[in-house]
């Protein structure tokens, strides 16, 4: 194609042009991706090509954040565990911000390699806040648990977290995008890590977890999403609705308010993750369960369930009464989801 001459004198153009047209291989080699992938800090990883027909309802998406995607790579960085299990939620929450920090800081590094390799890639959001525009619907790029599943690189439990077969469920995930294929794509597990265990079922504070499978993702979000999202609308609300700051103050209390602003100011804290903490599952992981079960629980599970603290369940809700039922030394605080539904 000839240029306009203005532009074809420009040193940019006149620079590139004196270089030799190279073009990157169609197939990245699945070999060194690996490795790319962990030297950069992920503890695992694994790609799927696009058109894996798990991920069909990805598919718009993806293309939408990147056209011509042509497969995905699965990251996975591994949490220390102890972090997540102990009853001080600062320590946990502070476990998986530092995660999400790698993971994310690995996934872009990953992606200025394909970058400077000549390939088009993009790094989502590992972790909050993602598109936050859409909010109360989808909100993320990528789904990360449907991939890292397509991609061999765990199974979803009871809990609705993806357990690795060697690091368990003490992991945090990501999605690259890249638009090329990859030389060998990973394989779906053929058997699930989830021992069935029911922990997670036990630990649970509002009972969001059934023993059937069944899952409440409203009473999930209610109160372990308290200070990120709807929680976060529901205390604005708050403030508006409250005549002055005695009534506020009468509403909302003094550790609250100090923990909303922590959120605020540092990053978000869960108020649980309870059915994350007490999972045993993976090969890494399982050794104490199995050692000494009614040990793994007293020094696990039953720390969580013993903890005094406030739970967050809307009125009226399953939510509300196992709380009450299961956990009567646990105060229960009934608030607004601080979601809008239409109409």
């Amino acid at each position: 194609m000839t240029l306009p001459k203005k532009l074809a004198d420009h040193p940019s153009v006149r620079a590139v042009q004196a270089k030799p047209a190279e073009k990157p291989s169609p197939v990245i080699d699945a070999a060194w991706l690996r490795e790319l992938c962990l030297a950069a800090g992920a503890d695992d990883a694994a790609a799927v090509p696009l058109d894996h027909p798990d991920l069909a309802s990805e598919r718009p998406h993806v293309l939408g954040a990147l056209p011509g995607t042509r497969s995905l790579i699965s990251l996975v960085v591994r949490m220390n565990r102890d972090n997540v299990r102990t009853p001080a939620r600062s320590v946990a929450n502070q476990e998986f911000h530092r995660s999400g920090e790698i993971i994310n800081e690995a996934a872009r590094t990953i992606v200025r390699a394909l970058q400077d390799a000549g390939y088009r890639a993009l790094n989502p959001s590992a972790t909050f806040p993602m598109e936050m525009d859409r909010w109360p619907g989808r909100i993320w790029v990528v789904a990360h648990k449907p991939v890292a599943v397509a991609a061999g690189l765990g199974a979803m439990g009871i809990h609705r977290n993806v357990i690795h077969p060697k690091f368990g469920n003490f992991i945090l995930l990501a999605t690259l995008l890249v638009d090329a294929e990859v030389s060998s794509y990973g394989a779906e597990l053929d058997y699930n890590p989830c021992l069935e265990c029911k922990l997670c079922v036990a630990a649970c504070p509002i009972g969001a977890i059934s023993k059937d499978g069944a899952f409440d993702f409203a009473a999930c979000s209610t109160h372990n999403y308290r200070e990120f999202m709807g929680g976060f609308t529901d205390w604005a609300q708050t403030i508006a609705d409250s005549s002055d700051a005695a009534e506020f103050r009468s509403r909302v209390t003094d550790s609250e308010n100090a923990s909303m602003w922590q959120s605020l100011s540092f990053k978000p804290n869960y108020k649980a993750a309870y059915c994350m903490a007490v999972c045993p599952a993976g090969e890494d992981v399982l050794s104490p369960y199995l050692e000494d079960r009614k040990e793994f629980m007293a020094t696990v599970l039953k720390p969580l369930q013993d903890k005094v603290e406030t739970l967050y369940v809307t009125p009226g809700s399953p939510a509300k009464e196992h709380a009450e039922r299961r956990f009567p030394h646990k105060p229960v605080k009934v608030v607004d989801s601080g979601i809008r539904r239409p109409g």
